[in-house]
């Protein structure tokens, strides 16, 4: 069966506009943000106008805030003669190329938060509606437990017509400057992961509060919260998808937020692995070290043969993000393939970066180039929606056929 990997016309053109974002908005200020962390970018703004207006046109969706929604592969029949490149794979190219420009200002776009994927991923079709131009954050972490999602203890209790919330949560990306927050929240202890939910809380709502701001390693430009919930109220339909707890399916209905988030956050990594590799193949080919892809690389320098297996790792990231994405468009399930795809380029981002740094000498470790500040900002990618290890554990679970609960 032949498998052609090159990217049709419609997403070639989606990509070279995410391109221009990157290249002429985010590059420009990358390095001013990235000094003035907790400050607005003010730029994005514009940005955000501008994402609006190709939205509406149907043209793109720049950070993947719906997720693939609204897609529709068609019947399983359909697939056999058929594929689809979808909203999916739109938001995935444009992931890639924006943060080759700037992760950290990718992550600050307005209107377009990881909270909005979570709200495609589980919202009803009326909720989407309601929250459709809302700029949403994800707050799952607690100070308890980190990758160990099903571990939340913030709680939802119904009260009449409203929902009372109650936890802290922390490292909520874009949680001070949100309209709204998504909150993962348990509405009965006693029956375990089954019963946690995404409730879309207004970042203005009574009892919600930004308790602080954190100062992060890496991408500065994004601003990280704490939020605590004190008897927090909101609408009884502000719960996403359904209120009801179903035992037998569990947590699979919250975690359908992943699938579609991880393959995003892996083209994060991509984008700023691919930034690094470009600088640095320019900084060598200035130091007069030529890269032979026709000669073995155990004839070539160290620097070069360095360089070739660098892009060699990138190139497995990348085809393995694709898969994932494509799956999710084709309506295929890809928790597996998510999670590999995160970890791979996770681990991938974190060490072309870190080479690139190596290999580019004094250039490298100062700020006369971005190449120290993508080391800085790609270590992030390997552990936000869900860390190396847990990536692993779910790819081993799945392979072998194991619950979590017989693998830990």
């Amino acid at each position: 069966m032949a498998i052609n990997l090159e990217l049709p016309k419609k997403l070639r053109f989606a990509q070279n506009q995410a391109h221009q974002v990157g290249a002429q908005i985010f590059r420009p200020i990358s390095r001013k943000y990235d000094k003035a962390e907790h400050a607005y970018p003010v730029e994005l703004d514009t940005m955000a106008a501008m994402v609006e207006g190709l939205e509406a046109s149907g043209t793109q969706d720049i950070a993947g805030a719906k997720g693939g929604r609204g897609d529709d592969a068609g019947d399983d029949k359909a697939l056999i003669v058929a594929n689809k490149n979808g909203g999916n794979m739109m938001s995935l190219m444009n992931t890639m190329e924006v943060s080759w420009g700037d992760v950290g200002l990718m992550l600050t776009i307005p209107y377009q938060g990881l909270g909005n994927a979570a709200i495609a991923a589980v919202a009803t079709d009326e909720q989407l509606e309601r929250f459709g131009k809302v700029w949403a954050s994800m707050a799952i972490t607690e100070p308890s437990f980190g990758s160990d999602s099903a571990a939340v203890t913030t709680t939802a209790v119904r009260d009449g017509d409203e929902w009372v919330l109650n936890g802290e949560k922390i490292f909520v990306t874009a949680g001070e400057r949100c309209t709204h927050v998504v909150v993962w929240a348990s509405v009965d202890k006693s029956l375990g992961r089954a019963a946690i939910k995404s409730f879309c809380v207004p970042r203005d709502a009574p009892g919600l509060t930004v308790a602080r701001l954190e100062h992060k390693l890496g991408i500065k430009a994004s601003d990280t919260a704490v939020i605590l919930l004190e008897n927090c109220r909101i609408p009884y339909d502000n719960i996403l998808g359904s209120p009801e707890v179903n035992v037998e399916k569990g947590f699979a209905g919250v975690m359908q937020t992943f699938d579609n988030t991880r393959p995003l956050v892996a083209g994060m990594a991509v984008g700023v692995a691919r930034a690094a590799l470009e600088e640095l193949r320019a900084l060598l080919t200035e130091a007069g070290i030529e890269i032979d892809y026709d000669a073995p690389a155990y004839t070539q320098s160290a620097a070069a043969a360095e360089y070739i297996r660098l892009e060699a790792d990138w190139e497995a990231a990348y085809l393995l993000t694709l898969k994932a994405t494509w799956m999710a468009d084709n309506k295929l399930p890809n928790s597996l393939q998510a999670s590999e795809a995160k970890a791979k380029a996770g681990r991938m981002g974190t060490d072309v970066t870190l080479k690139a740094v190596e290999l580019a000498g004094a250039m490298g470790y100062s700020e006369r180039t971005l190449l120290e500040k993508w080391a800085r900002d790609s270590k992030i990618l390997d552990i936000f929606e869900g860390t190396q290890q847990i990536q692993q554990l779910i790819v081993a679970r799945r392979i072998l056929g194991l619950s979590s609960a017989e693998l830990k």
